[in-house]
């Protein structure tokens, strides 16, 4: 069996986008769609665009999830990722939210670029403080040398990391990879994300 790897995040893969060191010399691209097969180590995906592509695994390759969460999920002292963009008013807005599983806490901890969206920020902090209501909610971040005030609404993506296995690769199953290009133009990647139980892939 293998079990969840989320150094992604990518997730993360998710990402959680900037927490992976990548290779310069070998190009990264982002993989999200649905499985059509796995043949030993060869992973065919439907992608989200509307092709398909096969990616060579890794012998060694890693297997996690991810399931649906919620704001309420999240506590006072999580350690989390969020993903977000500008409000019109000032302030950011979360488009994607990891809840990190305690192994994991101090995980690319800070505030940076998150070079999945235009205009996006990713931050990597302990939750000071949350705020709920009905229409959504906030969080407060508080990260060595600074502090973020993030509102969470309702479309949100929130997500949490779940154990997973070779087995649950079957056609249909949602999945997302950070793959590299090798020089004849084939994929490879030593991690895949599943989406489980209603979640949305990490971005």
């Amino acid at each position: 069996m293998r079990l969840a790897s989320f150094t992604l995040i990518g997730l993360v893969t998710l990402s959680v986008a900037g927490v992976l060191a990548q290779t310069p010399q070998t190009p990264q691209t982002r993989v999200r769609g649905t499985v059509e097969r796995l043949e030993g180590q060869s992973l065919t995906v439907k992608t989200q665009e509307g092709t398909t592509t096969t990616i060579a695994l890794a012998p060694n390759y890693s297997i996690g999830a991810v399931v649906k969460a919620a704001i309420a999920d999240i506590k006072k002292g999580s350690f989390i990722g969020v993903g977000a963009r500008p409000q019109a008013g000032g302030g950011l807005t979360a488009v994607q939210v990891f809840i990190f599983p305690e192994a994991m806490r101090g995980t690319g901890e800070g505030h940076k670029p998150w070079g999945v969206l235009p205009d996006s920020t990713m931050t990597n902090a302990t939750v000071a403080e949350t705020v709920s209501q009905v229409e959504g909610g906030s969080v407060t971040l508080t990260y060595p040398g600074g502090e973020q005030k993030i509102a969470i609404p309702p479309e949100a993506n929130i997500i949490m990391a779940a154990p997973a296995q070779t087995g649950d690769l079957v056609a249909g199953a949602q999945v997302a990879m950070t793959a590299s290009r090798e020089a004849d133009g084939s994929l490879s990647s030593s991690r895949v994300t599943i989406a489980k139980a209603g979640a949305q892939l990490p971005l």
